[in-house]
Order: C-alpha cells, then structure tokens, then sequence
C-alpha cells in the first residue's frame, strides 16, 4: 500500500489523538472525583446510622421515663389515700398499724423509682447531647458532600466537552485519510494494539520495542510513501521526517 507524506502525517495526527481519547475515557472511568464522592456519600450514610440509633435508644429512654413517671404517680397516689384514711381515724388500731407500715414501704419503693428515674434523666440527657453533635455533623458532612458532588459533576462535564472536542476532530481527521489507510489503521486498532506509531531510532513507537538491523535496513530501502507495518505488532510504522521525539 501506498501512502503521501502528508496522509501519514494526517494517520499520525490520528493515533495521536485517539491516545488522548483512551486516556479521557479512562480518566472518566477512573475518576478520582468519583471517589472522593463516595468517601464523601460512606461518611453522611454512616453518621446517619449514627443519629438513628441515638433516636432509638433515646426513644428507649422515653419509655423508661414514662414508665418510671406512671409508676410513681401511682405510688403517690396510694400514699394519697392510705393518709387519708390515716388522717379520718375511722381505722382501728390493727389497720392503723397496717397502713403505717404500707406507708413505709410505698416511701421506700417511691424513693427507688425516683433515683431510677433521675439515672434515666441523665442517661437521656446524654443521648441528647449525643444526637446534638449527631445532627451538627450530618450538616457538616452534608456540605462536604454536595461538595463533592459538584466537583465530581464539574469534572464529568469537562470530560465530556474534551471527548466531543476530540470526536470533532477525529472525524475532520478520518475525512481527509485515504480509506484503505484508515481501514488498515482500524483494523489495527481492533485487534487490541496501537494503529500507527513512529519509528523512532530502532524502536517502533506503537510497542516500544527495538526492531533487528535486517528489518530496519529493509524499511530504510522502502519508498518514502510505502506503507509498512512492524514486525513485531503490526502496527503502521511512520517514518516521516519530524516525527522522531
């Protein structure tokens, strides 16, 4: 196959540029916005893992509280009546006594529900303070969060824009290739490897690998505008003058 100088200068612009779009694509894929998102999005589901188990064991503590308060109320209110009958003196001596010693128990038991109750308060008011700094950090990560998000939405679009900026090109590039050129070149590519690279010294610049003496002198005896592959990947060996980094 034959080539002009400037077509290989075109397939070379080309297999430059699709290296850059492998390396956006694989930015895209790889994005370490996306992670810094996903740190960001672990931390806000956690503290909120966090801040429901307060809301249950404070919701836990409620209920002691209630309990403790109801009991209580109702140790008053057999104080209340067992006094009154105290205070009637309808009661004989044995009831009396009765009653005086129901009394002291209900003082005691009363005094046990409220030290129970008072550990329960402060239990409480721990688990508040606790769900307080809970809710300041889910702000806190929340911010960071929609952070996150942006940067990682910001970067995306960059990405996005180069990608369509490139595909522009490419296809302004592909229109202005000899067909068959692009055609091996596509093939190429298909099979995995690079589709065209310089030769650059004695090394071809798509495997980076050296190429024997007999090989190198057969292509330096090869036309200028004569297409030639490597003999070690196949790829589309360019040998215009220039090109050599």
């Amino acid at each position: 196959m034959k080539a002009e100088l400037w077509q290989q200068k075109s397939l070379h612009e080309l297999a430059e540029l699709d290296a850059e779009i492998a390396r956006n694509e694989h930015r895209t894929k790889n994005l370490g916005e996306q992670r810094a998102l996903e740190e960001a999005q672990a931390a806000h589901h956690e503290a909120n893992d966090r801040l429901a188990a307060l809301q249950l064991a404070l919701a836990d503590v409620d209920a002691q509280v209630a309990k403790f308060e109801t009991e209580i109320d109702s140790v008053r209110q057999r104080e209340d009546r067992d006094r009154s009958l105290l205070d009637s003196g309808t009661v004989d001596a044995k009831a009396l006594t009765e009653l005086q010693h129901e009394l002291d128990t209900l003082q005691r038991r009363q005094t046990s529900l409220e030290d129970s109750l008072l550990e329960v308060m402060e239990r409480r008011e721990e688990l508040a303070a606790d769900q307080d700094r809970a809710l300041e950090k889910i702000d806190e990560l929340q911010s960071a969060l929609s952070d996150a998000q942006r940067v990682r939405d910001d970067a995306r679009t960059e990405l996005a824009q180069r990608r369509h900026q490139s595909l522009s090109h490419r296809s302004d590039l592909v229109a202005g290739i000899d067909e068959a050129l692009v055609a091996l070149y596509e093939r190429q590519r298909a099979r995995g490897g690079v589709g065209a690279g310089v030769l650059q010294g004695r090394r071809c610049g798509a495997c980076r690998i050296e190429i024997d003496k007999g090989e190198l002198a057969r292509i330096a005896a090869a036309a200028d505008d004569e297409v030639l592959r490597c003999p070690e990947c196949a790829a589309i060996l360019l040998r215009v003058q220039g090109f050599q980094s």
